[in-house]
């Protein structure tokens, strides 16, 4: 069994969308992320760093493994399963190469457009062009990727898992995929898959569309280092 702690967001997809693939036991736990559970200790042991999502995985030789992180909990889990993802050096060069460029580049670009076009109802106009820009960019490279090809690496993986939830609420961020031929075909086939329907459905009810914002709640938004080290470990 391995314990699940997500919220629904496209970072808790990830992860939800590795364990429906795989057909995994698990176990969620819903953190309420506006009420401050993430700063809770008993999930610090878990997520040093107050982010969901993070798992326990309890069916392993030992004491149960913990891992946060969704690209290396991906990483962790195709290891585990030895399911999508390439077994050869030069696959696992390039699933690596993908998970980094997500995680580096796609994700936190995405995050931070994400913020000021839903939860900074004053954002400035520079932040949402530089933010709508780099998104737009990595969609270029994703595109580029593409080009010739169904999925990132040769079949579906990890590396999609990872790249296609800030793909798949393109919308929602006042982005277009008009220009991304490539990028809207394997967003969609992508969101046909059934593990994939139903991890982005998993506690749907309880997504934050912006009644949550940085006006209205500090322990989502505005956060400083006090935020960590006021909590008793």
């Amino acid at each position: 069994m391995i314990d699940f702690y997500y919220a629904p967001t496209p970072n808790g997809w990830k992860v939800a969308i590795m364990l429906e693939e795989c057909e995994l036991a698990y176990q969620t736990t819903l953190l309420r992320l506006s009420e401050g559970d993430q700063f809770k200790p008993t999930f610090l042991a878990i997520s040093p760093n107050a982010k969901m999502p993070a798992i326990v995985d309890h069916e392993v030789e030992g004491e149960p493994v913990s891992v946060f992180e969704s690209g290396a909990i991906l990483y962790y889990l195709a290891e585990k399963t030895g399911r999508f993802m390439p077994m050869d050096a030069v696959g696992r060069k390039e699933t690596l190469e993908w998970l980094f460029w997500q995680a580096a580049n796609q994700g936190p670009m995405a995050g931070q457009l994400s913020h000021f076009v839903n939860y900074a109802p004053n954002g400035q106009d520079y932040s949402l062009k530089r933010y709508r820009g780099e998104y737009d960019r990595n969609l270029a490279v994703l595109e580029q990727r593409l080009e010739g090809s169904e999925y990132i690496l040769d079949s579906y993986s990890i590396a999609d898992m990872m790249a296609f939830p800030w793909a798949f609420i393109a919308k929602p961020l006042s982005a277009s995929l008009d220009k991304f031929p490539n990028v809207a075909a394997w967003r969609g086939r992508i969101k046909e898959r059934p593990a994939v329907r139903n991890a982005i459905n998993l506690y749907k009810d309880q997504q934050n569309r912006g009644e949550q914002n940085a006006q209205n709640n500090s322990l989502l938004y505005n956060q400083t280092a006090d935020h960590l080290m006021g909590v008793k470990r």
